[in-house]
């Protein structure tokens, strides 16, 4: 059965045109793995239009700076079977842990079960908007815009990395590689570029442009918990350095080994958490910061819920957070 999506996507067509005559051809040659006959079938239909609402057809011309909108659908869609908790929200921002497996926002084969639009129809707040991501397979927080006339200075406030977050990972140790003990401390400083498939980062060599720090919190038997804190945030960041350090993330599908393709076994969730966020709102001015209310247990490889109560650490008052 055909899953179309409730809400547009959308792009902005680039000021430098690539070499295409039409927006359709421009749309073609952005997503290769679309068939060509999709976006075709897509114009014919009525499912592409400019800001104002107008009809792009398959003889509408490119339009530099122009944004173009237009509903994903796939054959099916995967429900994912967990929950999402909203943990804060005021005028201006909503935070929300985010269970593994599920997409912050529609890509590949999921267009209504992602995060954005489960909370949009939760909420009935449809200018909903996250102003960052994390991998589908992680779990933890997630912080979205619910004010469109400020979105831009929390987008902003990630992409200029003025953002404190703190990540937990449970690792798997090998036999014969380095034993980290409890304490010890590491920063990972290199180049990160897409490999082969593209969605896959590798270590290159020249200028770095990836920066984390990480420190094992506790060890048992062949498995270690680590904190982790990225400095910058590149695609799969942590789960790469992790790996150059020789302590791969449990249950980690892409590295060091990508796996051959499958369902998702909802048994088995990667054991990555992004945990906490801090920052100076740039609306209120005041420091925020917020724990999503859960931790990673050895023992057991699964989250566990945790009291959290307000506390300073360096100057920053933490936000009580909860269901």
């Amino acid at each position: 059965m055909m899953v179309i999506a409730k809400s547009p996507s959308k792009l902005t067509l680039p000021e430098i045109n690539p070499g295409t005559v039409t927006v359709l051809d421009y749309l073609i040659g952005k997503f290769p793995q679309i068939d060509a006959q999709v976006w075709r079938q897509r114009a014919n239909s009525g499912k592409l239009h400019w800001h104002d609402g107008t009809t792009i057809t398959s003889e509408s011309l490119y339009q530099p700076k122009q944004r173009v909108y237009y509903y994903r659908e796939v054959e099916s869609e995967p429900v994912i079977p967990f929950d999402e908790i909203i943990l804060f929200e005021d005028t201006e921002i909503m935070v929300v842990y985010k269970p593994p497996f599920l997409p912050v926002t529609p890509g590949g084969n999921y267009v209504n079960e992602c995060l954005q639009n489960r909370l949009r129809l939760k909420t009935g707040v449809q200018t909903l908007q996250a102003v960052h991501r994390i991998d589908r397979a992680t779990a933890g927080l997630v912080m979205f815009s619910v004010n469109p006339e400020t979105c831009h200075l929390y987008h902003q406030l990630f992409a200029s990395r003025n953002v404190s977050k703190i990540y937990q990972a449970i690792v798997r140790i090998d036999a014969g590689n380095e034993e980290p003990e409890s304490g010890q401390q590491w920063e990972v400083v290199n180049r990160l570029q897409p490999g082969d498939p593209r969605f896959l980062m590798q270590v290159v060599e020249g200028a770095a442009n990836s920066h984390s720090r990480m420190r094992c919190l506790e060890r048992l038997q062949d498995t270690a918990l680590f904190e982790l804190e990225p400095v910058s945030g590149k695609t799969h960041q942590l789960r790469v350095h992790m790996q150059t350090l020789g302590w791969p993330i449990l249950n980690d599908r892409y590295y060091p080994t990508l796996q051959p393709e499958s369902a998702d076994d909802f048994t088995h969730p990667l054991q990555l958490l992004a945990q906490q966020l801090r920052f100076i709102d740039p609306v209120s001015l005041q420091a925020r910061a917020f724990h999503c209310g859960y931790t990673l247990n050895l023992a057991t490889g699964l989250s566990e819920k945790v009291s959290w109560q307000p506390e300073c650490i360096s100057g920053l008052t933490l936000s009580k957070v909860g269901k």
